[in-house]
């Protein structure tokens, strides 16, 4: 199977549900979960941050997807991971534009990749 459809769903099983819960409950989110996602976000920020230096001396037109996660994603989580309940709804409402927002991107990419969409020529 293609790595890309692989990532797209991880995208949407895992990280889609994720952001939303979160989202959605506010502080209402368990305690343990700002810990998950705090050190979700160094990670994310550490992975994607040596993957875009790699694009960028590749000069790969993929680097903006690397960049997205180093400067938005991966700050957000660590942001919200660190203020737990303290955490301000406007990253709340950022942490569900980027779950809404990877999910419409990941399903487009599969349905790409799949080519499961009717194309009309007209």
């Amino acid at each position: 199977m293609d790595t890309g459809i692989l990532v797209s769903i991880f995208h949407i099983i895992l990280v889609v549900p994720l952001f939303l819960f979160i989202g959605f409950k506010r502080a209402d989110t368990p305690e343990w979960l700002y810990n998950v996602i705090f050190g979700l976000g160094i990670l994310i920020a550490t992975y994607h941050g040596i993957k875009a230096m790699v694009r960028f001396y590749s000069k790969s037109q993929l680097l903006w997807i690397n960049i997205i996660h180093v400067i938005l994603i991966g700050p957000l989580l660590i942001w919200i991971g660190f203020l737990g309940k303290k955490t301000e709804r406007p990253a709340y409402e950022l942490l569900l534009l980027a779950g809404f927002a990877a999910l419409g991107y990941h399903i487009k990419n599969i349905l790409l990749k799949t080519q499961t969409f009717i194309k009309d020529d007209d």
